[in-house]
């Protein structure tokens, strides 16, 4: 049976709706560079970027975990706008939800400051009522702390009538934590997930793409 219609929306932001692991890569081999550490090929961003700042490099880099973060910030700060790059059929499946009337927000893993000037520079504040990027809740995803904090005020609670869309096995985790659907967007065109990413939190739904979403929405 497939989920029922949502009420409101969370999305996820880097390579759900925005093009970033060019960004991304280029930040973490500066910041590699000035720590002594081995560069990691694309590939390897593209399956290792998953967690936050704050869960992901202590065990990187241990003791210094604090200056490899401010390296790469610093790196990621001078390259994330002039590189910010909507995917195909983002803002059209926004338009589409906003026709709609449902509620929408986003959450990140993403620094909060970056995430919500990259939405601002794409002028798409109005579409969100509430942008929540790493660090401005008490824990970052899979916890479901941070849709508690997006879906605040808007009179909606986290459950069965709230999808989470996204595009990696942390994205479904994070929606099965908090109750939601998890919707992946992006992946294999044939649908079938090969990998073992989604084993423990799979999708309900599953889009090629955004436009293949913003049908589903508009129906």
């Amino acid at each position: 049976m497939s989920p029922a219609k949502p009420q409101a929306l969370i999305f996820d932001w880097d390579n759900t709706l925005v093009d970033s692991w060019g960004t991304i890569h280029a930040a973490l081999n500066i910041m590699f560079g000035q720590m002594g550490h081995a560069p990691w090929t694309l590939a390897e961003t593209q399956l290792k970027v998953r967690k936050s700042l704050r869960d992901s490099f202590p065990v990187l880099f241990g003791d210094r975990w604090e200056e490899a973060r401010d390296l790469y910030l610093q790196a990621f700060e001078t390259l994330h706008i002039e590189r910010l790059s909507p995917l195909p059929g983002a803002e059209a499946l926004l338009q589409a939800i906003a026709a709609r009337g449902h509620y929408l927000a986003l959450v990140s893993n993403k620094t909060g400051r970056f995430l919500r000037r990259e939405v601002a520079a794409l002028g798409w504040e109005p579409y969100f009522g509430k942008v929540i990027g790493a660090g401005d809740a008490l824990r970052d995803k899979p916890d479901r702390a941070p849709v508690d904090l997006a879906l605040g005020g808007s009179g909606i609670e986290a459950g069965p009538r709230v999808w989470f869309v996204g595009d990696t096995g942390i994205d479904m985790a994070c929606a099965v934590n908090a109750g939601c659907v998890p919707v992946l967007v992006h992946g294999p065109e044939d649908g079938i997930l090969r990998d073992d990413e989604f084993a423990e939190a799979k999708p309900a739904r599953h889009f090629r793409d955004c436009m293949a979403l913003a049908r589903e929405i508009s129906q």
